[in-house]
């Protein structure tokens, strides 16, 4: 049986890609945290192969038992793998999610690398991914489910989940937006509503939406709340997703789980790349926007995290 390392760092979007591939390849992975010093800013081309940029400790949980595989993702860890390959003498293969720029791109068993985002290099160890790779899959979605059934089970259906971001680098979620989106969200059918916010939400808007959804049919959770996080067991629960425009993991999760999703952009300042990512989503029927009114249709289920599994195991027996 192959192995496999998961090399985290403190980015949670990161995380979720990185745990979606390794979970869904189906080989015993062991995760390891990886936390940075100030060096970390050193460019690639400057950290090369080498463990500079990484703690100590960090840097002691990876000297030895080299894995088949390692997967990373984004520009600080890259280095990191490519030194765990050199110091495998070449048995490690790596599986790079976003592009890390030119440094060593070559050494990659696979890069995935996001339609949404420019890239011109024609590179054959490249795999195009429509979003983000997720962990959303049908067992998970029935064990969240089931875990959520005495929280979730009793709201009657049709159910709608309200998956909330908030402000960016470009763009602060004004209540401006929070107030359209309400009147929008209203204006869907449904008799029972989940609502959870981010991080990334201002208190101001959060406090809005808990008195504009308040009532019995409306299960509403915040990331302060200490209850455990029922974002999975919404997806499982709900029979149509409204998600904000600004994450692009989050609409990825939402698509994934088969339903009806609309993406809210209203007077939002959506990055290019986002646009071009939501456009992607329209295209395939994955999702559509939110209008004015409700628009009902089938849609297609994106299964991108099992595509990316099904082409690693193929590469890997023809290697």
């Amino acid at each position: 049986m192959k192995t496999l390392w998961a090399l985290l760092d403190d980015r949670a979007g990161n995380k979720s890609q990185v745990l979606g591939v390794a979970e869904a390849l189906g080989f015993p992975f062991d995760i390891k945290e990886i936390s940075y010093t100030k060096w970390v800013k050193l460019p690639n081309c400057l950290r090369g192969r080498t463990f500079i940029g990484i703690s100590k400790k960090s840097k002691e949980a990876l000297q030895s038992d080299y894995p088949d595989f390692v997967v990373s993702a984004g520009r600080r860890l890259y280095p990191v793998a490519r030194a765990i390959r050199k110091a495998s003498k070449g048995k490690t293969k790596i599986i790079h999610l976003m592009n890390p720029g030119c440094a060593g791109f070559d050494e990659a068993f696979l890069m995935l690398i996001p339609e949404h985002d420019v890239f011109n290099k024609n590179a054959k160890n490249v795999m195009r991914t429509l979003g983000a790779p997720h962990r959303i899959t049908e067992k998970k979605l029935k064990e969240e489910g089931a875990k959520f059934d005495d929280v979730l089970g009793g709201y009657p259906s049709p159910r709608l989940a309200l998956i909330v971001g908030g402000s960016t680098k470009t763009s602060p979620f004004t209540m401006e937006m929070a107030k359209t989106l309400v009147h929008k969200v209203k204006a869907c059918t449904y008799t029972s509503l989940f609502v959870t916010t981010s991080r990334r939400t201002p208190k101001e808007v959060e406090d809005y939406l808990k008195e504009s959804f308040k009532g019995k049919s409306c299960y509403f959770y915040t990331p302060s709340d200490k209850a455990e996080n029922p974002y999975f067991g919404f997806l499982a629960h709900a029979d149509k997703i409204i998600v904000t425009g600004d994450s692009i993991s989050m609409c990825t999760e939402a698509c994934a789980t088969g339903k009806p999703v609309y993406i809210f952009t209203d007077s939002m300042n959506i990055p290019v790349k986002h646009q071009r990512f939501h456009k992607g989503l329209y295209a395939i029927d994955a999702a559509r926007p939110l209008l004015k009114t409700e628009q009902k249709f089938e849609p297609n289920r994106l299964l991108m995290t099992e595509e990316i599994a099904k082409k690693i195991h193929q590469m890997d027996e023809e290697a």
